[in-house]
């Protein structure tokens, strides 16, 4: 029987995996032979970024056009393997172009770090000290990264959120805000938030458990808006005015109901 626990795979060769893959049944020789295209990244630099590298896989790169953002013309790259998304984003952007294009600003670039402190014996006397020492606490993670200090990023603020009632009982959490430029995050975030463990322990009187990233980077938003005329909307036999009024009633759909808008918006 086939099966996937392959003891050192890791330590293997490029083509170690292969054979050992095609010898398992788990890929054929034409599977392999997919694997090798040699406009892809090469296989060393990809075996450098994550483990367990057995080839590497492409999608089509294409260019939206006529896209007008903050008054300036924009080609904007997008890499997708569905028909019609290129187009479709190009229609629209020449649709807003006619009114003067996209208006777009962002939040600063700023990431949530989360320390869960468990065993707390006193939660708010806690909080207290947390915010008491935050200029402290946010100084000793203000130098761990030189770069990202050297372009203007770092620690931020602390903030505390409590939970009295959870499936373990009361705990809180300390949010790390973290300015991390042009970075996705993780590795200067997860870094701070791991110094800061065993301070936030001595100060809290509690005990850290998870300390890491949280993805939900709801302080890094990314808004844009547009002003299309109405007489753009006419086409293909439909009135601009009933065009503009599907619209309205398809934005009504995602406003109140969350499993529309996690498509639409």
């Amino acid at each position: 029987m086939t099966t996937s626990r392959i003891s050192g795979f890791y330590q293997l060769s490029l083509a170690e995996r292969l054979s050992l893959l095609q010898k398992n049944d788990w890929l054929s020789s034409d599977e392999i032979a997919l694997l090798q295209d040699p406009e892809a990244l090469d296989h060393l630099t990809a075996a450098n970024m994550i483990e367990n590298v057995i080839g590497c896989y492409s999608l089509p790169l294409g260019i939206a056009l006529n896209f007008v953002v903050n008054q300036r013309e924009v080609l904007v790259p997008m890499v997708i393997e569905e028909p019609s998304v290129v187009a479709g984003a190009s229609f629209m952007a020449k649709l807003a172009r006619s009114g003067g294009g996209f208006t777009s600003q962002t939040d600063p670039p700023e990431m949530i770090g989360q320390i869960q402190v468990l065993d707390i014996p006193d939660i708010a006397q806690a909080q207290l000290a947390i915010l008491e020492h935050k200029t402290r606490l946010l100084k000793m993670v203000s130098e761990i990264d030189p770069i990202l200090k050297r372009l203007g990023g770092g620690p931020r603020d602390l903030e505390c959120r409590v939970f009295n009632q959870s499936p373990i009982g009361a705990f809180m959490v300390v949010h790390l805000i973290y300015d991390v430029r042009d970075a996705m995050g993780a590795n200067a975030v997860n870094t701070a938030v791991e110094k800061l463990a065993p301070e936030i322990e001595t100060t809290t009187g509690g005990r850290v458990n998870i300390r890491i990233l949280s993805n939900l980077s709801d302080r890094r938003l990314a808004r844009s808006t547009c002003t299309i005329p109405l007489e753009q909307l006419g086409f293909d036999g439909y009135q601009p005015e009933q065009v503009r009024d599907g619209i309205v009633a398809a934005w009504a759909f995602a406003a109140v109901d969350p499993y529309r808008a996690a498509t639409q918006q």
